[in-house]
This record gives C-alpha cells, structure tokens and sequence, in this order.
C-alpha cells in the first residue's frame, strides 16, 4: 500500500513541475513577444520620422514650417534611451502643428509629388499608434504574469529586465488622418 502513496506524491510532483514549466515557457515567450513588438514600434518610429523629414525637404512647405519639421524629425530619429519618449512626442506636437490647415492639407494632397508623401505620413502616424498599443498591451500582460506569486517566489521570471510601457504622445495631425 505504501507504494501508492509514492506513486501518487510522483505522479503530484510531476504534474506540479509541468504547471511551473509551462508558466516559466510563456513567461519566456511574452518576453521575446516584447523585444519583438518593441522592434516593431521603434522601426515605425523611424518610418515616421522619415516620412516627416521627406516632407520638410520637399520644398512644399514655408521655410518656418519646413525647418520646425525637419528639426524635430532629425531629433527623433537620433534620439535613444530615455530621451526618444519625449523627442519622438516633440515630433508630434511639431506634426499637428505644421499640418493643421485642414484646406492648405487638401491643396498639398491634391499634388502629385505630394499627395504620396502625406499618405505615406499619414499610414505611418497610423501604424505607430497601433505598434505602441500593442507594445503596451503585451507589456501590461506580462507584468500580470510576473506579478502572480508563484512567479515571484520561484522567480519564474529569472534576471529578466523591469518591463515598461511606451508613453509617448502619437496623436497625429487630426487633418492628415481624418479620411
């Protein structure tokens, strides 16, 4: 009779070190899905600040405007670290400010060597707002997972970094996007 106690303590155990094996495995995967929607935004960051920067170097906009953009796009493009939230939310506010003039964007839309920059602009504001809400809502679940107790006492999650969100100001130009 003893034999299936221990039979059963084995077979508890087991099953015990699966469950954990599981929560280490997708504890794992929601992490690299985090480096790998994080490289996402960022690319749509840079995809952004680019099509900006093309539209300042077009020569269709005023000199004020223009060099307002172009400073702004250079900035978030070069910026790192703790600095691209805040260089990447200045090339918004610089965006909604250059292209507010809903009649002015239906006249620049309405050339042929600009309308294709506005639309790239205007899909890239769009896919960057989409690129940091899906960043943070991976990012909100996995610190959901991290939190629970078990995670916490068997550290689960092992020496993996503090896992922050992406605030940064992505409303683009009400004007550009309003189609």
């Amino acid at each position: 009779m003893d034999w299936i106690w221990w039979l059963l303590l084995a077979v508890l155990v087991l099953m015990v070190g699966l469950w954990l094996y599981w929560t280490a495995h997708r504890l794992d995967r929601m992490h690299h899905r985090i480096e790998v929607s994080r490289a996402a935004l960022d690319a749509q960051l840079l995809r952004r600040s680019g099509a900006a920067l093309e539209l300042a170097t077009s020569d269709t906009l005023d000199p004020a405007r223009s060099l307002l953009l172009v400073d702004a796009a250079h900035v978030a493009r070069a910026a790192a670290g703790d600095d691209l939230e805040s260089a990447q939310s200045d090339l918004s506010e610089s965006l909604r400010a250059v292209l507010a003039d809903r009649d002015e964007l239906d006249q620049l839309r309405a050339r042929r060597d600009v309308g294709p920059l506005l639309d790239e602009l205007a899909a890239s504001c769009r896919k960057v707002e989409l690129a940091r809400r899906f960043h943070n809502d991976v990012v909100v679940s996995a610190r959901a997972l991290r939190s629970r107790r078990r995670v916490r006492w068997l550290r689960l999650a092992g020496n993996a970094a503090e896992l922050r969100t992406v605030d940064l100001d992505d409303v683009p130009p009400a004007a550009l996007v309003a189609d």
